[in-house]
């Protein structure tokens, strides 16, 4: 049992396999018990879902704090909350996503859970790259602050823009190049149908249009959320596990918000200040002379800038009735 304490990224092969061992359970627990057989999924049910994926996460932290110390687990909660922060902001979009195919709640669900597993290997596949690049090039960590800084910045003057799905390019080229069926067929990705000869042909549904829009918006999204866990920590091990176990609850997450959509008012101004703070204190720290600033100063500040925004959003919004 030596090659268990190997040095695989800085870390003993045994904490790896144990981190894999938890994600496979609990993706097994929710797609074999949880959510056997698909139905639409109430916001009461979302949010005791998502309680208990936010309490598995920080519990991990908590491993974290007490196996590699202090800093180590305010890092992994600051990668936790801002990850699982700009997720909010990625639900958004695959409401709308869903809107614009028309896909009933009851099959959703399909979608989402192949949504969830191309993200967990499209993350984990960037992370290992961005960890190798920051490795040899420590200077491209100047990049990912800055590409923060300006990408917060775009983010506050373009808050009150929607997404027009309908205008997008990948929409227009499947509108164009794939035969996509007007109607669903269940949770069927692909059917076929006969020709007008008679000749049956393969067909795609629009549940299989949901579903590639879906991997392209996290695609999207990842591109700002891992530089900025890179901000926070270099640790490979940190990185990886603060964003899958944000990304984890991320469908249980979305049937709750995708009915509050409409109170989160002032979310993006949020997620904006949040992505310029992650990104200028390490330029800031440069200046002060120091190596980082501290770990808690950041997970506090990221803390009392989306409270301010998620608390202020619903006192704004708090004669909308949220659907039950």
């Amino acid at each position: 049992m030596d090659f268990l304490l190997i040095d695989l990224m800085g870390k003993p092969v045994w904490s790896w396999f144990a981190f894999v061992l938890a994600v496979g359970l609990l993706l097994a627990f929710d797609l074999g018990v949880l959510h056997r057989k698909s139905h639409a999924v109430g916001v009461k049910e979302s949010l005791g879902l998502s309680a208990f994926y936010i309490a598995i996460g920080v519990g991990f932290g908590g491993i974290i704090w007490l196996w590699m110390g202090a800093q180590a687990g305010t890092e992994y909660l600051t990668g936790f909350v801002v990850e699982k922060s700009l997720a909010m902001d990625n639900i958004f979009v695959i409401a709308m996503i869903f809107s614009y195919f028309a896909i009933p709640p009851a099959n959703q669900h399909r979608v989402l859970v192949y949504g969830i597993l191309g993200v967990l290997i499209l993350r984990g596949l960037m992370i290992a790259a961005g960890s190798a690049i920051v490795t040899e090039f420590s200077w491209v960590l100047y990049l990912f602050a800055a590409f923060l800084v300006l990408t917060g910045i775009r983010m506050l003057f373009s808050a009150e823009k929607k997404h027009d799905v309908s205008g997008s390019p990948v929409v227009l080229f499947m509108n164009r190049h794939l035969n996509m069926t007007k109607e669903l067929h269940g949770e069927k990705f692909f059917v076929r149908q006969p020709d007008s000869r008679g000749r049956p042909r393969l067909l795609v549904t629009p549940l299989f249009g949901a579903l590639v829009l879906v991997e392209l918006a996290d695609l999207v999204f990842a591109v700002d959320s891992i530089p900025a866990i890179f901000a926070i920590t270099t640790d490979p091990y940190i990185v990886l596990t603060s964003n899958v176990f944000a990304i984890l609850g991320l469908r249980a997450l979305y049937f709750a918000l995708a009915a509050m959509v409409d109170r989160f008012v002032y979310l993006k101004y949020a997620l904006a200040a949040v992505l310029i703070f992650i990104g200028s204190k390490i330029f800031v720290a440069d200046m002060l002379g120091l190596a980082k600033i501290p770990p808690m100063i950041s997970l506090s500040v990221t803390l009392g800038i989306l409270a301010v925004g998620i608390l202020g959003s619903l006192w704004k919004t708090r004669n909308i009735k949220m659907e039950a």
